[in-house]
């Protein structure tokens, strides 16, 4: 039986050799690649094929890798689950049959379902992975990144696809931040002196054995030779309604692209403009798309951007602060990556705002633009995956590598 991981099954193969060869790399479907249908999870584009490869598609395939087709995702990336994705609901996603995964992260989808799947899962620093190709969801939060079964392998699919790109002016050499590309390296799991910082505001209201299952994977790093110390960060308190204020506004921004004219579903040519726009949308987008798209422009409308958009925007200002300074103090910030286990198909659609919640531990690192690993610290009681999550200052990914590889 089908667990429907894929959009589309369509091989693609790199080069004869380089760093990957003999490796297959599932790409999510908002991925551009050549002539290869990229759908978003949405029937607004589910005939869109793009004329040009992803940098990161180009980088993949250089390296010998293959990729052997796009995988489901949420419409636009808006979800947790698949369970919005046009094309209907990924089932027990743990196949395995690919060995490694790009996704990406807005507000914790590479993490997010790295936890849920007992893999790794890396966010990079905003701008260490070139954009070029990838259709946004919300541009200044959004960034690619790999999954991968162990760190050490994230790390080399990293090492693959970063750096800059002539392409994405907001990419940035790490090399110009006095970081380096050399991040296999440091998977060694040596956290010897490593310290640790606790921001208590994520465990709070954590599930009882996600918290627990936290705190043995940090006795864990402490006989390993690290320490911690808690931290507070009270700026999180309002990182939930500060991410999706600004995220369903950039939404509402880069979907206005999809009218049925240069993209996506046609409404007809039935009535005036305005009236074919509209059925073009009606039909091409799903229930929560619509959803955000319209809290995004409420937020973004006369009288109510600096009711909403510019105190969030002041809002993510102060958490990357109290992040920058809790960095100040520790090597890595470490915190359970999602507050519960995996959760059932059709609970969270139930509850969209219970959905909307579960990102409280990730969303946070999108506004600040920092990276981020999650990596398996354990099981429930029914042996369900739980991640832990280390966070890094901006371009100090081979930190959080070199933290999570002690653990995976």
């Amino acid at each position: 039986m089908s667990y429907n991981g894929y959009i589309t099954e369509q091989r693609i193969d790199g080069a004869d050799d380089g760093p990957l060869a003999g490796k297959s790399v599932a790409v999510k479907d908002n991925i551009s690649t050549d002539g290869v249908v990229t759908t978003c999870g949405s029937a607004m584009l589910e005939s869109y094929e793009p004329p040009y490869d992803a940098t990161v598609v180009e980088r993949l395939l250089d390296a010998g890798a293959t990729i052997p087709g796009k995988t489901n995702m949420d419409e636009f990336g808006m979800g947790t689950t698949t369970e919005t994705s046009a094309f209907g609901a990924t089932e027990n996603p743990t196949a395995g049959d690919a060995d490694l995964a790009l996704g990406t992260d807005t507000g914790g989808s590479v993490r997010c379902p790295a936890a849920f799947c007992g893999v790794v899962g890396l966010k990079p620093t905003y701008g260490l992975v070139s954009r070029y190709g990838l259709i946004a969801y919300a541009n200044s939060l959004e960034q690619i990144g790999p999954l991968a079964p162990t760190v050490e392998e994230a790390a080399e699919l990293l090492e693959v696809i970063a750096g800059p790109d002539e392409n994405d002016a907001t990419t940035r050499d790490a090399r110009e931040e006095g970081a380096d590309y050399e991040y296999a390296a440091a998977a060694d799991g040596d956290v010897e002196g490593l310290e640790i910082g606790v921001p208590t505001e994520l465990l709070e209201g954590a599930d009882d054995e996600v918290v627990e299952t936290f705190w043995d994977a940090i006795d864990e790093l402490e006989a390993a030779g690290a320490s911690y110390h808690e931290v507070s960060l009270p700026s999180l308190e309002h990182a939930v309604e500060a991410y999706y204020v600004i995220a369903m506004g950039e939404a509402s921004s880069n979907l206005a692209r999809f009218d049925g004219v240069r993209y996506g579903v046609s409404g007809g040519d039935e009535g005036n403009w305005n009236d074919s726009f509209a059925r073009s949308r009606e039909e091409g987008f799903g229930e929560e798309v619509k959803r955000r798209v319209l809290l995004g422009t409420y937020a973004l409308s006369a009288g109510y951007h600096d009711k909403y958009y510019k105190k969030a925007q002041d809002a993510r200002a102060w958490i990357k602060q109290d992040f920058d300074e809790a960095l100040d103090e520790a090597d890595v910030l470490a915190s359970p990556t999602m507050p519960v286990p995996p959760f059932e198909l059709g609970e969270s659609l139930e509850d969209p705002l219970k959905m909307y919640l579960a990102d409280a531990n990730t969303t946070p690192i999108n506004l600040a633009n920092l990276p981020a690993i999650s990596v398996p610290a354990g099981e429930t009681d029914d042996g369900l995956p739980v991640g832990m999550q280390f966070v890094g200052p901006a371009f100090g990914e081979k930190r959080i590598i070199r933290a999570g590889s002690a653990l995976a």
